[in-house]
């Protein structure tokens, strides 16, 4: 037997992950290439947990990585691609004989959400949140040439507090990214604590969250006749960028 065909195990290393879209998305890729494969979450009470995963499966080749561990897996890593070493956050995996590799396909991800959208001529974001999936997002708005600034719980630097929010920075900051978990199911009625009535129709929302699909935060950007999108494109095209990671490994 090719060693491409003997089966092989990746999985979704997180906290609370029952609600996750990779298991199944997964699943149909591996029955569409004819793989014998297998995805699986791994529901990790602590990220010290990661070190036994390899112990206790043997074949286990790749992992997807989540909330909240993006950042605490990486000094459990033994090597880091380059983007994620610039981003400082991992949510993808490789397996290579004896050695983990963090990759980040958030960049990529957010680089195709980013695509499906018509952005105005100099228009500056604010970041929501301050963790994993926000180092992904300020690291493709770096590239990509738009100035943005971040509101944090607990703001460190030249971040903002969502309570210095007000109408003068709203209406200077037209592309709102909302990074964080609240709102993500089970949790549907959670929001960030935001100065909505602030929005108008020139603003644009992004929303990391893909299950729910309309999350409440983006309700009340599309309750004032702003554009919104939910964490969908971002979430196929950074578990297709995975994908292609993990293949080569095959």
């Amino acid at each position: 037997m090719a060693e491409k065909n003997l089966p092989k195990l990746f999985g979704l290393i997180g906290k609370n992950i029952g609600y996750s879209f990779s298991r199944g998305f997964f699943a149909n890729q591996f029955q569409e290439w004819q793989l014998p494969h297998t995805y699986v979450n791994f529901d990790l009470p602590d990220i010290q947990e990661f070190l036994s995963l390899k112990k206790l499966h043997p074949n286990l080749s790749g992992c997807n990585v989540t909330v909240p561990y993006k950042q605490s897996i990486i000094p459990y890593l033994n090597e880091l691609s380059e983007a994620a070493q610039q981003i400082g956050a991992v949510n993808c995996i490789a397996f290579d004989q004896n050695k983990t590799i963090g990759h980040n396909t958030d960049v990529i991800g957010f680089a195709h959400s980013l695509d499906q959208l018509i952005l105005p001529i100099a228009v500056k974001a604010l970041v929501l949140g301050a963790g994993g999936a926000s180092k992904a997002v300020q690291f493709v708005l770096q590239k990509r040439q738009i100035p943005f600034q971040v509101v944090a719980r607990n703001p460190q630097n030249k971040q903002l507090h969502f309570q210095q929010l007000n109408n003068k920075i709203l209406q200077e900051h037209l592309l709102i990214i909302q990074t964080t978990p609240v709102g993500t199911f089970p949790n549907v009625e959670e929001s960030v604590d935001f100065p909505f009535e602030f929005i108008t129709s020139k603003h644009i929302a992004i929303d990391l969250i893909y299950n729910p699909e309309q999350t409440k935060f983006l309700q009340k950007f599309q309750e004032k006749g702003a554009k919104t999108l939910n964490g969908l494109p971002m979430l196929h095209a950074q578990a297709m960028a995975s994908w292609e990671i993990w293949q080569a490994t095959f």
